[in-house]
């Protein structure tokens, strides 16, 4: 925001214009009420602006007086009076009054600043850990600091974990693998929220994304300024059709002021060995400013072989101008990585992880009966891949412009484009039924010979040959579900203030072409694969799906600040999703087929795959209301009503969609009568922030929450009853309703600039609300809780900092989980800890600093499950958790 150097005294920056009070003097200038201001550690000028936009007054300031200067955080209901005396104390700098009632920020001859050590040792010791945002909803944040604290180079979705009401697991230290990557927000999954990156739509959150990709895709960890929640609740602007449980949103660093350079190298356990790299320009020409920044990965998965690696490349690029009216951004992100996947195992069982083979072949083979045994593979059904990995590829590009056209009137457009390129690949023992019912489809399917009750199967003679020699005679075979997905959009949003009134109306428009596959490779003693490279030739091409998507969201809401006290928000949004679903290639009806006694034969005439067709998700009126009352200059009461829809999920078979059923009079019942999954979310709760004047305890901050969720409409896959080999196929149907009932309570206690304890408490109470029938079978579900959601969970870290020394001591505990539908079965508890220490110095010939970090995860190497997928019966699928790590890393800044 500052001037290039050339023009050191020129003003340039004019900011948020509001209403004017003709004075001379900073009291009077800066004379309104307490109002919330949240400010995060970051340069001076950059703070400034932020704080021009908070309290909708005039800030004016040359460039040579912010140069290289650190702001601190501010953050409360404050005046702006208060507020600009906490962000330039220490600085250097004073506030003078002008006659329009804005400000002029200059230097002060009189001032002894501290130097710039001391500036940002400042910053970062009075830093909360997590920050509450002041709106109707509730919304909290982490700072890509506190992240990189936590854990150098992980996923911000991992960040998300210290938050109240948050259940992230993963079986990877980073967070980074997809695959069994679970979060769960107030009794709702990763597939029901909404996520962000600078306002581009990331999508649904799913695996083999159908609409979007991960965070740590969009960006590189380090280049991530914060991660938000809005529990519950998002804003009605959100760039999202799947938010029933609430939005996440991550913003990514600006450019710096001052031209430089960071690295910094991880290294740790299992052979971690993580880069990033990243060249700031600096301001040149007229309030330009850019940076490029690259990152590798490369590490062995810790439960893998030698010959197991995961990770990859990735390259993020940001360029920001900002004019005095205008300001422009252009991003570009480009991701290329490999991730071996963990194979979950059927739990209850007192194994841990099965680990792969690759790249022993020879091993694999040893360990599996021959073609013409009629015995199952060891360990069945908990029994290994030879390998298994998800292999993605990814561009994503935006290109922002806002534009105040008066005090009063703001207008911001973005258009983004995303290209993605992926593929699941496993390489699978072809000896269980289901397995050997596919292939035995297209390979062999008159082979009655090896059909049992509908299925081909080992057990009556054998493998068929057929099957075995087309497949390359290993007993292995690959099987790839490949992606690609090209998305772009158009979002525009204005902003208008008229009195006491803050108005937004804005658009979203999205169009998305998705394409997903399944195929099916031989895996021969002369031509193995891996799980790094991309199989070609397929023996066949089990199904294909192709999906065009137009996603209309418009949304209208009107802020009013009653009084000084008292802001009353109301709006609605419009949401209007057109999904084409076509089957270029459908799958062969038997080959999705289950076992039927006394069938003779696999081959079935009389059954119809799914053609496709047009559904909508159509709502046209979601309202939402919102209260915030200051109740002191500390504490603030808030409120928030709001009804959110799910649009059906743009993807075929084997998941919960309208295309995922195999029958099309299925299809054409279920676009007659079905309906997207929709919620009413209601939620109040006491935020505070309170500074506290005693020799020990100095501050506290934090929110006490309570919510209530009715859920409609639950959408789940069940199979018809006697559906028998010629009702082939499963269908999606509506199982119902869930109540959700909850609190949160999150605070962080301070013990002067240096100590600090942060701990959140959750408890959900998440139920179905009936029962289904799945075949012939009924499931007793209603009144049981949902599963996989542990009840009661606790966060908490432990912060010291002194000068250039900070140490953290971090852990979470996630109560018992139901691993079952039924409750049937419970998943034991699980506790986390996590330490984390640091040094930076100062005053090195030719350096800014230089920061040594030393990183520990799972200090008690506990063995516990991650991520767990719910069982039907007396079984679930549990995900391990990594063991203890170690890390170090070296940043240096220029």
């Amino acid at each position: 925001m500052t001037p290039p150097s050339r023009y050191p005294r020129r003003t340039v920056l004019l900011l948020s214009a509001g209403a004017t009070i003709l004075t001379h003097s900073l009291s009077s200038a800066f004379a309104a009420p307490a109002a919330p201001v949240h400010i995060a550690p970051q340069s001076m000028a950059q703070a400034l602006v932020t704080l021009g936009h908070q309290t909708g007054r005039n800030i004016i300031f040359t460039s040579d007086a912010v140069a290289h200067l650190r702001a601190p955080a501010v953050d409360g209901t404050l005046s702006p009076d208060d507020a600009v005396r906490r962000l330039l104390r220490g600085s250097g700098l004073k506030a003078e009054a002008m006659p329009d009632g804005g400000v002029i920020i200059r230097k002060d001859p009189s001032a002894r600043p501290k130097s710039q050590r001391l500036r940002e040792a400042q910053a970062h010791d009075i830093e909360q850990i997590v920050a509450t945002g002041h709106r109707t909803r509730s919304v909290m944040s982490v700072s890509g600091d506190e992240m990189q604290t936590l854990m150098p180079g992980q996923s911000p979705m991992q960040a998300l974990d210290l938050l109240p009401g948050v259940t992230f697991t993963n079986v990877d230290p980073w967070g980074n693998n997809e695959q069994n990557s679970s979060i769960y927000v107030h009794g709702f999954n990763q597939n029901q929220l909404g996520y962000t990156m600078d306002g581009v739509p990331l999508g649904a959150g799913a695996y083999g994304n159908y609409n979007g990709l991960s965070p740590q895709r969009a960006a590189i960890s380090e280049d991530i300024g914060s991660t938000s929640l809005s529990s519950g609740a998002g804003a009605l602007g959100t760039t999202s059709t799947s938010n029933l449980g609430g939005t996440i949103e991550f913003t990514t660093r600006d450019p710096k002021q001052k031209a430089g350079a960071t690295i910094n190298q991880t290294f740790g356990s299992y052979s971690t060995f993580r880069t990033f790299a990243r060249v700031d320009t600096g301001n040149f020409g007229k309030g330009n400013s850019a940076y490029m920044a690259f990152a590798r990965q490369d590490a062995r998965p810790w439960n893998l072989g030698n010959a197991n690696r995961q990770g990859g490349y990735q390259v993020n690029g940001k360029f920001v101008h900002k004019g005095e009216n205008t300001t422009i951004t252009a991003y570009f992100d480009w991701q290329n990585k490999a991730e071996p996947n963990t194979q979950g195992l059927t739990a209850p069982t007192d194994l841990y992880a099965r680990g792969a083979f690759f790249p022993d072949l020879n091993a694999a083979m040893a360990g599996y009966p021959a073609e013409s045994s009629t015995k199952a593979g060891p360990a069945t059904p908990n029994n290994k891949y030879y390998f298994s990995a998800a292999q993605r590829t990814d561009y994503l590009t935006y290109l922002k412009i806002s534009h105040r056209f008066s005090p009063n009137l703001n207008w911001d457009n973005q258009l983004y484009f995303h290209y993605d390129d992926g593929a699941g690949v496993v390489a699978t023992s072809i000896r269980t039924n289901a397995i050997l019912t596919i292939l035995g489809s297209y390979l062999d399917p008159t082979g009655t010979k090896y059909i049992k009750n509908g299925q081909f199967t080992y057990s009556v003679a054998g493998i068929d040959p057929k099957v075995w020699n087309a497949t390359g005679g290993t007993g292995f075979a690959v099987r790839t579900t490949e992606y690609s997905d090209y998305r772009g959009g158009l979002i525009s949003t204005l902003h208008y203030r008229l009195g006491h009134h803050n108005i937004e109306l804005g658009g979203w428009y999205e169009r998305n072409n998705n394409e997903q596959g399944r195929y099916w490779y031989p895996l021969t003693q002369n031509d193995t694969l891996t799980p790094y490279t991309r199989p070609t030739n397929p023996l066949f091409t089990q199904w294909n799906n192709a999906f065009y998507t137009n996603t209309f969201v418009t949304h209208l809401q009107d802020s009013w600040k009653v009084t000084s006290r008292l802001t009353l928000t109301a709006g609605f949004k419009s949401e209007m999703v057109y999904t084409n679903g076509t089957l270029p290639v459908a799958a062969l009806p038997q080959s999705l087929a289950s076992s039927v006694k006394g069938a003779k034969t696999i081959v079935d005439t009389s059954t119809h795959t799914v053609a496709g067709g047009t559904i909508p998700s159509y709502k046209p009126f979601l309202p939402a209301f919102g209260a915030l009352w200051n109740v002191t200059q500390h504490e603030q009461l808030f409120a928030n009503i709001q009804e959110n829809m799910n649009s059906f999920a743009a993807t075929g078979y084997g998941s919960t969609s309208p295309w995922a059923v195999s029958d099309q009079a299925d299809f054409e019942k279920f676009k007659r009568s079905g309906k997207p999954e929709t919620s009413w979310t209601y939620e109040t709760g006491l935020r505070t922030s309170h500074p506290i004047n005693t020799r020990i305890l100095t501050g506290i901050s934090g929110q006490l929450e309570y919510y209530h969720v009715d859920f409609f409409n639950r959408l789940g896959t069940i199979s018809p009853p006697g559906q028998g080999i010629s009702g082939v196929g499963n269908t999606v149907a509506n199982l119902g309703s869930v109540s959700t009932n909850g609190m949160d309570m999150s605070f962080t206690l301070r013990f002067g600039p240096h100590f600090s304890i942060y701990d959140a408490v959750s408890y959900v109470s998440s139920i179905y609300g009936n029962d289904f029938m799945d075949g012939a079978t009924l499931y007793a579900t209603k009144d049981k809780k949902i599963p996989a959601i542990p009840a009661w969970s606790d966060k908490f870290a432990v912060n010291y900092n002194q000068g250039g020394f900070n140490a953290q001591f971090s852990g979470s505990y996630m109560g018992v989980r139901p691993g079952t539908i039924t409750n049937s079965v419970m998943v034991p508890p699980r506790v986390q800890l996590a330490f984390s220490s640091s040094y930076t110095f100062h005053q090195i010939p030719h350096m800014n600093s230089l920061k040594l970090q030393f990183n520990a995860s799972n200090l008690t190497n506990a063995r516990s499950w991650s991520t767990i997928a719910a069982g039907d019966a007396n079984t679930y699928t549990g995900y391990p958790t990594a063991p203890r790590m170690f890390f170090g890393t070296v940043s240096a800044a220029f």
